[in-house]
């Protein structure tokens, strides 16, 4: 079944553009363009994603059938994860929901619950810092926002 995979692709080439769109729609930082800025990411996450969807578009997979078992519950789970995640995003801050969506990601990948919390709470601040400090680039801290430091 080639056209599943064709159609997935040209699904996601249009996801791709939507997405590098809409980085191109961020602000510009403080102080002029940089280099790295905040719509550095995304604008790389959309070019690796359009890439990745042409080539299932020319070099679709012939045995591609849909996973309708357990593995496709736990893709359906996953997306509505990241939905969440981006949803929560603002209001609770990247370490929570990061912690949240990372471990919730862990857990259904076969983690015990408190080893994939704690992975998820790893991965945010190691995150959180890399990104505020290493790349000076600010993410929001929601609900521990009387954390931050001026």
């Amino acid at each position: 079944m080639t056209f599943n995979d064709r159609i997935f692709g040209v699904l996601m080439i249009v996801l791709a553009v939507a997405y590098g769109w809409a980085a191109t729609q961020f602000p510009e930082p403080f102080g002029g363009a940089e280099a790295v800025g905040p719509d550095t990411f995304p604008k790389l996450l959309a070019v690796v994603l359009a890439i990745s969807s042409l080539y299932l578009i020319v070099r679709p997979d012939p045995d591609n059938a849909w996973p309708w078992s357990r593995t496709g519950i736990e893709l359906i789970i996953a997306v509505v994860v990241l939905i969440f995640y981006a949803m929560l995003l603002q209001p609770l801050g990247f370490v929570i929901s990061t912690t949240l969506a990372v471990g919730t990601l862990c857990w259904r990948m076969g983690a015990r619950p408190l080893n994939a919390y704690m992975t998820g709470a790893v991965s945010g601040v190691v995150v959180y810092f890399l990104f505020s400090f290493a790349l000076d680039l600010a993410l929001p801290l929601g609900l521990l926002s009387f954390l931050e430091v001026n």
